[in-house]
């Protein structure tokens, strides 16, 4: 610190540098603020010369680069007078003068002008002006120091761009010379590569097939092997809860004879009766439909658009499917039956909500009757399948596999009485 840094500083001095420092310091780059000062450059900018005087102060004081770019753009906003302190002639005074000669270390005290004999008014009117001039020749010295950075800045981008372009024309000098190079590299490899290519798209055909082929034949075998498992497990479920079933019903005692001792008994030309099936026979009692569906692992199979058709034909689709899934829990609840509800699959369906008990399927790339056939012969040979629709076709094909064919006025009348 230099000798005249040390003497009491005027306080219109002080606040004219000081206020100079805060202007500087709201232009600089967070990343060359001092730390001293991080604190005061979030103050609103009208406040920081007030509420940061003291860091700012200490920093104009202790940082050197700080105080020399305040400085600069001193010189910038007032180049008459930083002319003039740096040469021998002495500027006016003036507290802008004063600041200047204060920030380079020179003798400010000549500079700092005489009080004038003013009234009390005029001498703040003055003074007022004083500052508002300073403010302006503050702003002035910031708005040039932001010119000169960016001419420096566009300096650097013009150097870099000639540097670009330099570099640019000789990476495509050489990339004319590797081309031609390349080219008759290239020209001499050609016969070889489509030979090389031909061979190895043949092989490669014949591998992605195999591995198709492959792929496709342990698919089948899974899918085939799963499907197996879960009929004969069904069936096995079926046959042992219909056994317990039967058995408490009947009350049957155990066995006293054989069937081979009961056909020696029988006379000669006795014909054996034909036994009733429940396969292959429709339904139109909704209580017998609701015996049928209490028998151990049933399955009801609905076909959901010639139901909902069927009873309620005046509600929009998306209103009639979700009258119909609900029916159908309702149905589940008091039968415990598994029940699957087929609709036709169109683009911006989305099934309805959830319901406990009820499997909603939409068909995809296929109508809904096929995808209710495909779920009537995926099912094992003797588990109860009830199949609801009124489409005679579907009737005749699932009556074949064996399934009950239940009309859809039936269901509907099953519905409406819950």
């Amino acid at each position: 610190m230099s000798e005249q840094d040390v003497r009491p500083v005027p306080a219109p001095l002080r606040a004219a540098v000081l206020r100079l420092a805060a202007d500087v310091l709201g232009e600089v780059e967070e990343v060359q603020v001092p730390a001293s000062l991080r604190a005061v450059r979030r103050f609103a900018p009208r406040r920081r010369a007030a509420a940061g005087a003291g860091p700012l102060w200490a920093a104009l004081h202790e940082d050197d680069g700080f105080r020399a770019r305040v400085t600069r753009v001193w010189a910038l906003g007032d180049p008459a007078t930083a002319q003039q302190l740096a040469g021998d002639e002495r500027p006016s005074p003036s507290w802008a003068a004063a600041a200047g000669a204060w920030l380079q270390g020179q003798d400010w005290s000549v500079l700092v002008p005489a009080a004038d004999p003013v009234e009390p008014d005029d001498d703040r009117a003055l003074e007022s002006s004083r500052r508002q001039v300073e403010d302006l020749r503050a702003a002035l010295g910031v708005a040039r120091e932001g010119e000169r950075l960016a001419r420096e800045e566009l300096a650097g981008l013009q150097r870099e761009l000639r540097r670009l372009r330099s570099d640019a024309d000789r990476a495509r000098s050489e990339a004319r010379r590797a081309g031609e190079r390349a080219a008759a590299e290239l020209e001499a490899a050609r016969g070889a590569r489509a030979e090389a290519e031909a061979l190895l798209g043949r092989v490669q055909d014949e591998r992605r097939a195999s591995r198709a082929e492959q792929g496709a034949a342990r698919d089948a075998e899974r899918a085939g092997r799963r499907l197996a498992d879960a009929r004969v497990r069904l069936l096995l479920d079926t046959l042992v809860d219909a056994t317990s079933g039967l058995r408490h019903e009947l009350a049957l005692p155990p066995a006293a004879a054989t069937p081979a001792e009961l056909v020696a008994q029988a006379q000669a030309g006795d014909a054996t009766p034909a036994r009733p099936t429940s396969r292959g026979r429709q339904v139109d009692d909704p209580a017998l439909l609701d015996d049928l569906l209490r028998l151990p692992h049933a399955h009801l199979v609905v076909d959901g658009y010639n139901v909902s058709k069927t009873g309620w034909p005046g509600l929009p689709l998306a209103d009639q499917r979700r009258v119909l899934v609900d029916a159908l829990a309702r149905v589940a609840a008091l039968t415990g039956a598994e029940v699957t509800c087929c609709f036709d699959g169109q683009e911006g369906h989305r099934p309805p909500a959830a319901q406990r008990g009820v499997r909603v399927l939409f068909s995809t790339g296929e109508i809904a009757d096929d995808l209710l056939r495909r779920l009537v012969a995926a099912e094992p040979p003797g588990r109860v399948l009830v199949v609801v629709t009124s489409d005679q076709e579907v009737v005749r094909d699932v009556e074949a596999a064996g399934a009950w064919a239940v009309p859809s006025a039936t269901l509907v009348a099953r519905a409406q009485r819950s």
